[in-house]
């Protein structure tokens, strides 16, 4: 029989399929293959085709120019844009502010056909610090109370360009997504006195059939309450609510727990695409200490449709420890 799961952060309701396990032959896996190189605005040599340089790794040549390794720039279409004020209004029952914020785009490496996947360590580790370097700059400016990190990778997932690239959208509100994930943090410490993030990571310790990777400070599992099929979360084992408070021991960790967690999805989903998106606290004023951050990695394999939308449930055909079971069986190949 099929069951119904609760997660104890927002109150999420899943549903497992138990009846029938599909495989991956079942799932309409679309081709990531890339084939834009030539008119690629992200490569080598196209440098003047997006704004100029906020931050980079170089190994040689002027700002701007060919030799970096990691770029990260303003994104040439924002969502949002960092001059100007908020001016918040009301207009009738509404609220309304101007759209201000900071949108920026890393470029994870020169090579058109290199995903986060395909990165060595210390490629991937330069991602994490970006995030992070980013991240404290950001949190500067007083406007901003949130500073959301997210990947599409896939034309389905919301890629518009098939370089590998991650972006950051810092905003001047707390997003609904994010203040429910907090209320319920918050709620479930003051009942327990413990952080339910850090209770996940204990029952997943205890139970060892969702794990798909663990070092010392960094830990990725399927959640018991997955989503979606291969649905798969990275948190830092030591209680952190930003992630700013990332310590140079710890960096490396969740870079090797990033890089091998998409590699095992890519090997044995055949480079399915996928969203992952970086959960941190707010920001000035707004932070919160019972908060866990990480990381959540959504395969994009089955379609959100009228149930889930008209219910609040989503349906996993996949039971995480099947998922985890599976993913592991991916053979890894040591890199440095």
């Amino acid at each position: 029989m099929n069951e119904l799961r609760r997660e104890p952060v927002t109150g999420r309701w899943i549903v497992t399929y138990l009846d029938r396990i599909p495989t991956v032959k079942d799932f309409k896996i679309e081709s990531n293959e890339k084939k834009g190189e030539a008119t690629c605005p992200f490569c080598w040599g196209k440098e003047d085709q997006t704004p100029p340089e906020i931050l980079v790794h170089r190994k040689y040549g002027p700002p701007n120019s060919p030799g970096w390794t990691l770029r990260v720039v303003s994104n040439k279409f924002p969502a949002l844009r960092i001059e100007g004020e908020l001016n918040k209004e009301g207009v009738g029952v509404f609220d309304m502010m101007n759209g201000i914020g900071a949108h920026e785009v890393i470029i994870e490496a020169h090579e058109h056909n290199r995903d986060t996947a395909d990165l060595s360590y210390a490629e991937a580790e330069q991602v994490i610090w970006a995030y992070v370097s980013r991240s404290v700059d950001l949190r500067r400016d007083k406007r901003f109370k949130y500073i959301l990190i997210f990947k599409n990778y896939g034309k389905i997932a919301g890629a518009s360009l098939e370089h590998g690239h991650s972006q950051l959208i810092a905003l001047p509100i707390v997003p609904k997504r994010v203040q429910e994930e907090l209320e319920g943090a918050a709620t479930y410490f003051s009942y327990k006195e413990r952080c339910v993030f850090c209770d996940m990571i204990r029952e997943e310790r205890d139970e060892k059939e969702r794990i798909i990777y663990e070092d010392e400070k960094v830990i990725a599992f399927c959640p018991y309450v997955s989503r979606f099929p291969y649905e798969v979360w990275i948190m830092p084992k030591r209680h952190a609510s930003d992630l700013t408070g990332l310590d140079r021991d710890t960096v490396p960790c969740v870079a090797k727990a990033l890089r091998d967690t998409l590699l095992r999805i890519k090997k044995y989903l055949g480079d399915p695409a996928y969203n992952f998106i970086i959960h941190t606290s707010p920001i000035n004023g707004h932070d919160r200490e019972d908060y866990h951050w990480h990381i959540e990695i959504m395969p994009k394999l089955v379609k959100v449709a009228g149930f889930e939308w008209g219910s609040g449930f989503y349906i996993n055909p996949v039971p995480p420890d099947i998922a985890a079971k599976n993913l592991l069986s991916v053979k890894l190949e040591e890199t440095k």
